[in-house]
């Protein structure tokens, strides 16, 4: 249930968007024609709870313009609110997509990703409703599971493909993250906790690469790569704080974050194509994990 709720306001925020602005009528019509619905109509109640939960669950705003009874999408110009709206909207053209083409399944090559679908709206209605959630944990550096974790859900965070939930540990007093497609046994208790005035999710991660965080200070990083790395980078930055210097042969990166292990295995995953400038104790990191790699060999 909580799956198909989530697919129907994906599908809502989706259509008002590509439309810009729709009457409830128009909206109804489109609704009663798409595999969303299975043919059945969308009552004025519905359409309100529907609008309720989309703000509360994405924090997106539908709102309406009295002079022309049309719907919209408020535009609040933040840039949480735009990547909601474009993880959203590429979702569900996706999933519209795939919809539509089983035909020629047999020429669509998709990655395996681990699922979260079964793990996410639980851990959702706990952050709505700030509960403690309880489950058994199945690392991939363990034999066997952690039983009885018992966290006070503080967000979630979608990190190459892979969703995380972080949160308070009751036994460890201390903030940490797992993995929703290794969490076992997930279930919201009755338990409720305040979360900290003083915690905000986007400064947590603010200085991080990707879902690793660290104790010390964010540093200073440059990095050199080939004009055609560059370009990569260009598309796609490594974090929001990236600058470029362009030189005639090569570019410099300029980052602002910390220095964590899967930062290190990013910059050796692009091989030749990057050298750490700065600063020293990155540098050595990296020459540490390239000596060990050709220890193997």
């Amino acid at each position: 249930m909580a799956k198909n709720i989530v697919n129907k306001y994906i599908w809502i925020v989706d259509t008002i968007q590509r439309y810009g602005r729709i009457t409830r009528e128009e909206l109804n019509n489109l609704w009663v024609n798409s595999s969303i619905s299975d043919g059945n109509p969308m009552s004025r109640r519905s359409f309100y709870n529907y609008r309720q939960g989309i703000a509360e669950m994405f924090n997106i705003e539908i709102e309406n313009d009295t002079s022309t009874y049309e719907y919209y999408i408020a535009n609040d110009n933040s840039a949480q609110s735009s990547r909601m709206l474009n993880l959203l909207l590429d979702s569900a053209s996706m999933s519209g997509m795939l919809r539509d083409s089983h035909d020629v399944s047999n020429r669509i090559i998709l990655e395996e990703v681990p699922s979260a679908r079964i793990n996410l709206p639980v851990v959702m209605q706990a952050l709505k409703t700030c509960n403690r959630i309880t489950f058994s944990y199945k690392a991939h550096n363990r034999v066997n599971a952690s039983h009885d974790i018992v966290i006070e859900p503080y967000c979630v965070r979608l990190y190459k493909q892979l969703w995380y939930v972080i949160g308070y540990n009751l036994k460890d007093k201390k903030i940490k993250t797992y993995s929703l497609d290794r969490i076992i046994d997930l279930v919201i208790t009755s338990d409720t906790f305040e979360l900290p005035g003083d915690f905000d999710a986007h400064k947590y991660f603010n200085d991080c690469f990707g879902i690793m965080t660290s104790k010390g200070d964010a540093k200073d990083i440059v990095i050199r790569t080939t004009p055609s790395k560059a370009k990569y980078l260009r598309a796609l930055p490594l974090h929001h704080s990236q600058s470029e210097e362009i030189h005639d042969q090569y570019s410099l990166f300029h980052y602002h974050m910390f220095i964590t292990n899967d930062f290190v295995a990013e910059l050796l995953s692009y091989g030749a194509d990057v050298q750490v400038v700065a600063p020293p104790e990155l540098k050595a990191m990296v020459i540490s994990q390239l000596r060990a790699t050709l220890e193997q060999y």
